[in-house]
């Protein structure tokens, strides 16, 4: 599932071709894929112009010159894409923005993502916890003191931090020295401010390098990201640790694979 560098990625390569751009089609192929059902998105969109492109955890949120948004998630293997009217339409495709030279296409195989309509009034982050390249240790500390679920999966809960996934938490809990089994309200104040600073790291990096292409995920140019070539912990299962030598271990948490060294991270 694209995480917060994937979504942002796509945010940073849609904008340079989209704002003030102005909407002259909208072809919705699955009614389904929208919220609220039966909404007359292409009356709203239509003659347009996109005003602002943001992100809020791994939301996309698109601004119209009215002042009305909307936003879409990318589920586990949703893609939006700049393409030329000329592109041959992929299986999935279930929007297309038409602008006056190209499309920007929303395709999802697995439908785990979506479009929402907001309006003018209703936020895009109603309980949603605070941005990670924003959080400070203190708010981080007070979060987790709530909980005591294993550490691994309260910050994949988007109402404690927005924007984490099974990728960024395990390579975030590597670089602090945290083991993904210990409880949230056992880490001490060094170090949640210790995971603090390794989860900005860790997306800063991740950002840089156009974050990390697994299977599904590119950007908005179709480019494939390059972080997972330097993965710490993620999908390195029985593979040496890149600092110790001892070898990547992987259990399941939650229903997700999670994967952690047993030496640079002990429980």
């Amino acid at each position: 599932m694209p995480e917060l560098p994937e979504v942002q990625t796509v945010v940073d390569t849609l904008k340079p071709r989209t704002l003030g751009q102005r909407i002259v089609s909208v072809l919705l192929n699955r009614s389904d894929v929208l919220t609220p059902h039966g909404f007359d998105l292409s009356g709203h969109l239509i003659s347009r112009t996109v005003a602002a492109i943001d992100r809020r955890g791994k939301r996309i949120i698109f601004t119209l010159d009215n002042g009305n948004r909307f936003y879409i998630h990318l589920g586990m293997s949703g893609r939006l894409t700049i393409e030329s009217p000329q592109t041959d339409l992929l299986k999935h495709t279930h929007l297309i923005l038409e602008f006056k030279t190209f499309q920007i296409r929303f395709k999802d195989p697995r439908r785990f993502g979506g479009i929402w309509w907001l309006g003018s009034e209703e936020f895009a982050d109603a309980k949603m916890g605070p941005e990670p390249l924003l959080i400070r240790p203190q708010q981080l500390a007070a979060c987790l003191a709530k909980t005591r679920r294993p550490i691994k999966n309260a910050l994949l809960d988007q109402t404690v931090i927005a924007g984490l996934g099974n990728i960024y938490v395990d390579e975030s809990l590597f670089a602090a020295g945290i083991h993904p089994l210990t409880l949230a309200n056992d880490i001490s104040a060094e170090k949640v401010a210790q995971l603090t600073r390794a989860i900005k790291q860790t997306l800063r990096k991740a950002l840089r390098h156009g974050g990390s292409t697994l299977r599904d995920y590119f950007d908005a140019n179709g480019d494939a990201g390059k972080f997972q070539k330097l993965h710490a912990v993620y999908h390195r299962t029985a593979k040496k640790c890149r600092r110790c030598d001892s070898l990547i271990e992987r259990i399941v948490l939650g229903g997700r694979s999670t994967h952690f060294c047993p030496s640079c991270q002990p429980h």
